[in-house]
């Protein structure tokens, strides 16, 4: 069975963008090409969720021109997956994007069983709030960074219910961010 894994950037007190929306603060670590990082959290998965405001602003942006090979590279693997936006008002774009606007919990529990890779669900606060409350999301990958930003939007708000975690791994950078990932347990 296909696994949710939930797999984003994250301040140190738990914001995913700054007040108005900024993403500046996330820490540039120059030991670590962006490319490898890209290409490491695509290796397991085979389709990418969205919601729709993450769709808009990511789901088919592009390298710049002088971009390096590796994130060149990366990028084409990322547009290569099979993407899924949940949105109740965009029904498509004119891509191969599949919209989803209803019946979540059962069109994810689908796609879950069909065979294949894991699944990114490339965030959202939203998304992630719904994902939690319908008990969808099977890891959290979050990368933490050494920011304290204050105000912002919180990754983990509205969730209805507890979930307990299982620490899998650490990693950590030279710059101070930390990977971290841990397996989600419903009870």
């Amino acid at each position: 069975m296909r696994n949710v894994i939930l797999n984003l950037a994250i301040s140190f007190d738990g914001l995913i963008e700054g007040p108005n929306g900024e993403l500046d603060w996330i820490v540039k670590d120059e030991t670590v090409d962006y490319g490898d990082i890209l290409t490491e959290i695509l290796s397991d998965k085979d389709l990418i969720f969205y919601g729709r405001v993450a769709y808009e602003k990511w789901g088919n942006i592009q390298p710049e021109k002088n971009a390096g090979k590796k994130i060149k590279d990366a990028y084409h693997l990322m547009h290569s997956k099979t993407k899924y936006v949940f949105s109740k008002t965009m029904k498509e774009d004119g891509t191969e994007a599949i919209f989803i606007s209803s019946d979540i919990e059962e069109k994810v529990r689908e796609l879950k069983q069909q065979p294949g890779k894991n699944i990114w669900l490339y965030g959202g606060a939203k998304i992630a709030t719904t994902f939690f409350n319908l008990n969808l999301i099977d890891e959290l990958r979050l990368a933490i960074h050494p920011v304290i930003l204050g105000k912002g939007k919180p990754l983990f708000q509205n969730i209805e219910h507890a979930h307990k975690l299982k620490l899998v791994e650490i990693q950590d950078y030279a710059s101070g961010i930390m990977l971290v990932k841990y397996k989600v347990y419903y009870s």
